[in-house]
Parts: structure tokens; sequence; C-alpha cells
């Protein structure tokens, strides 16, 4: 069943799909690639749109995959149903790609590039499925996510060319302006544009079995933490669903990262304490699943990045957590929380490495902008809360005890002593990467999370969604713009 926004059924579809779990590496296919665009590049294009006012419009191409030419000699059983009745036995020699085949994605990527290519789009180095296009008439961004893609210009009329190419070249079909993406409502407002995963968040309460559950303000204990032991839980299958569908919950969430990262390194093992701590967060949602993100139109061209760890933050590993936030003028376009690979073996350490991590997520974003023509109109900042990171950084010494982490200090100081990035402190009270390496306190918290920028649905933004009554029926028709 294909889905509207509202979670209505727009229309029932079926499509043959090859086994392609019995293809043999080398003998039916050589490589597989899945064209799929970057969060974060969606965000700064989203958010060069917003500021320029320029139209978001969105395709989706018909039964994608079948526009691909296979290179190899695919054969196919005849599907049930449809056998020839005076050649059962024969099968089918594969001209064109198939769903379920490893090469099908592949496959039809280099023919959807290999097409824009002709028409003068160039894609990027730094992200495949980002295509630029520059004329003396304007400029066209298209974004790829396998078949569903987002196309912002600055000139109607090159859209409007674009858009009838496209539809003689492939099976197209027009969903015109751009408001629902990848499981995404997009929302243009005074503001800017507002991302939610409303509808998201209220099926995954569904799912759960937690849709009239009592709501929280925080979505952690403070100061509490999880360990191995325990007695282990009854479904660990429904564990491991949940808190994969809660990560894909913080493409718009970044309040709820920290949290669902927490959780997700004891999937292979979930304990009754783990799936108490995953119930935490989703009554947390359950009081927010309102909330979203907003892209500002008042984003200057300006990088700032915030980064911050919790050194020896696990009592098990004791290894630390890193956190990072960047922002494209006032809009926040990436983040992260993550368990870092090894034990520092000190604070300084642990907060040099966190500052390696962004200092790579800076310059990928440097390359990309550059690649759209944007100029920044100084070099970016990154902002952190440890004075002796900072001086390792700024001087072109190496003490023993940081020789260590020899390649680290050599990328970040690069790029220091480049002037491609300006390294400065940021009072502990002010850092706003800290909610991605802990638990903080409920005021922090909250204060922590509108300079995410993450907001409630405004007054004036009217969406629909699946909400259940006092009955427990759906209600597809409530407007949820001013539910608590």
């Amino acid at each position: 069943m294909k889905l509207q926004a509202d979670g209505s059924v727009e229309r029932h579809k079926a499509r043959l799909v090859a086994q392609g779990f019995s293809q043999k590496h080398g003998i039916d296919f050589d490589a597989t690639f899945s064209p799929v665009v970057r969060p974060a590049t969606v965000r700064i294009i989203l958010t060069l749109a917003a500021m320029h006012n320029w139209a978001l419009h969105q395709l989706d191409v018909k039964n994608a995959f079948l526009h691909g030419f296979l290179q190899e000699e695919v054969y196919m059983e005849q599907p049930p149903g449809y056998i020839d009745p005076e050649f059962p036995s024969h099968v089918c020699c594969l001209q064109r790609a198939l769903y379920g085949l490893k090469q099908a994605p592949r496959a039809w990527f280099q023919r959807f590039s290999h097409f824009l290519f002709g028409l003068g789009f160039l894609a990027s180095r730094v992200d495949s499925s980002l295509f630029v296009y520059h004329g003396p008439h304007g400029v066209l961004y298209l974004l790829l996510y396998v078949d569903d893609m987002i196309i912002t210009d600055s000139n109607q009329l090159m859209l409007r060319t674009l858009i009838n190419h496209l539809a003689q070249e492939f099976s197209m079909k027009d969903l015109g302006d751009l408001h629902y993406f990848l499981g995404i409502e997009v929302i243009r407002n005074d503001k800017g544009i507002f991302l939610s995963q409303a509808k998201y968040a209220l099926d995954l309460l569904t799912r759960a079995d937690m849709v009239d559950c009592k709501p929280i303000s925080t979505p952690f204990v403070v100061g509490s933490h999880l360990t191995e032991s325990g007695t282990p839980h009854c479904d660990a299958t429904q564990f491991r669903s949940l808190a994969g569908a809660l990560q894909y919950l913080t493409l718009t969430r970044p309040d709820l990262s920290y949290n669902v990262n927490y959780i997700c390194q004891y999937m292979h093992a979930p304990t009754t304490d783990h799936f108490r701590a995953l119930k935490h967060i989703l009554r947390y949602v359950k009081g927010t699943y309102h909330y979203g993100l907003q892209l500002s139109h008042h984003s200057s061209s300006t990088l700032i990045g915030y980064s911050d760890a919790d050194w020896a933050g696990c009592p098990a590993t004791r290894r630390s957590t890193t956190g990072y936030v960047v922002y494209f003028g006032q809009s926040l376009i990436s983040w992260c929380s993550k368990k870092q690979t090894t034990v520092a073996r000190s604070s300084a350490e642990a907060e040099y490495r966190a500052l390696a991590t962004v200092a790579a997520e800076i310059s990928w974003m440097l390359q990309l902008l550059r690649e759209l023509h944007i100029t920044l109109p100084s070099s970016p900042r990154l902002l952190c809360d440890n004075t002796s990171a900072i001086f390792i950084a700024s001087n072109p010494v190496t003490k023993s005890l940081s020789k260590h982490i020899n390649i680290d200090y050599h990328f970040v100081r690069e790029l220091v002593a480049g002037k491609t990035l300006s390294l400065c402190f940021v009072p502990s009270h002010l850092q706003l990467a800290d909610v991605f390496t802990k638990g903080v306190a409920k005021l922090q918290f909250l204060l922590d999370r509108g300079k995410l920028c993450v907001f409630p649905f405004s007054t004036t933004t009217t969406l629909r969604g699946d909400i259940r009554d006092k009955s427990g029926s759906l209600n597809y028709d409530q407007d949820i713009s001013d539910t608590p």
C-alpha cells in the first residue's frame, strides 16, 4: 500500500521481484550501489531554498529500477501465474534490471546520471546523489534518493524545462511542490521550512502499544547508566525493531540522538532494563511528537560547529562519547552522538578526537558548498570547551601524552594552521553539543532543545496526522497543530 502524508491509502501496488538472494558475486553481479543522498546535504539544500525563497519540487520515477540496463547475463525462472504453456521449462534472459537484483540500484543510477550529464549537470564529488547545474540563467540542484528526487532552482523556466526532459526519457510522476519526502513532512512557514515526522512518531507509538502512555519531559534519567547484565528481554526482535525505528526519527529530532544511540549499543542482547529505557524515550516522544526541525530563512552563509566529549562516560568500557552540532547560519544541518572506538587516556584526548570528527564533517561541508558556488564570508568556527585540546590543535608541539593520537593531531592541526578552520573556546554552560554526550539536567535540556532548532508546530501551521481519539479509533481529520 502506498500511503499519503495523512496516512490514507494512495493506491495499491504490486510488482515482480526477482530472487536476488540466489545471485553469486562475480557471476551474476560484480558491484552494488544505492543512490542515497546524505541527510546533511538535504538540509543544506533546503536551507538555501528557504534563504532565497526558491521553489521546491518533488518528482517520483515509476518503476525506477526497470529503467536500468544490465551489463551481466542474468537468467530468471518464469514467474508463477505467467508461465508460457508451450515452453514451461524455459527461463527468462533479463535485458533490464528487476527489483530484487543486487545490481539493480546501480544500473538505474548509471542510466539516470548519464542522462543528467548530457543535460549539463555535474555530480557532486562529495555526495554522488547531488547533481548541480550552473547556467547563465540560474542554478538547478537535484537530490536523488533511489527513485525520489527533490529539485530546487532560481529560475522556474529552467525547472519546467528539466521536468519535460525527464518525462520524455523516463516514466515520471510529478508530485508538485515538496510536501512529503521519505516520511518527513516539509512545510513552508513564516520562519522558513519546518521538517516534521509527527505521523511517523505516532505510528511508532502505535507499534509499541504506547499511544495512551503518560508523556514525560525528558528522554532520560540523569545519572543512570545501562549495563549488559540483567534479565534478558522476552522479545529481542521487538526491541531491535523499535530502536531502529527511533534511529530514523532522529533525522528531524536531534534532541533524541544521544539517548537513541545509547540504547542501540545494546541491541545484540537487550535486557528488561534496556527495554525500560527505550519505553522512557517513547514516553518523551509521546509528549513531543508534534516537534520538528526548523530551518530558518534568515540564515547567513556561515558555518559554526560545537564539539564536546564525555570522557570515559561508559562505565563498562570506559570509552568516551563524541557529540557535535554544525549550523549553517541559524539552521542546524548536522549533528552526531557516537561512542569513540578507542579508550581515551585523558579528557584532552577525548575532546581532541571529537574535534577531529567534527573537523572532518566541516571539511566535507566546505567542499560541498564550493561545488554549490556558495562563498563563505569567513572561515568556519569550531567551538570547544577544553583548553588543552585547543592548545594541541593550535600549537606545533607534540607532548608525550598526545603523540599517540598522531593522525587526528596532524589532521586538525593542518586545518587550523591553514586557516581553513578557526578554533575557539566556549564555556561549558554554552556548549550546545553537551546534550549529545550525556544526560543533562531538565532545565538545561529544555534550553538546549530550543537552541537545536527543535520546536513544536506553530499555531499558523496545520498538519494532519494519525491520532487516536478517546474511543481508541484512528482519526485522520483531527488538527494536531495545537495538541500538547
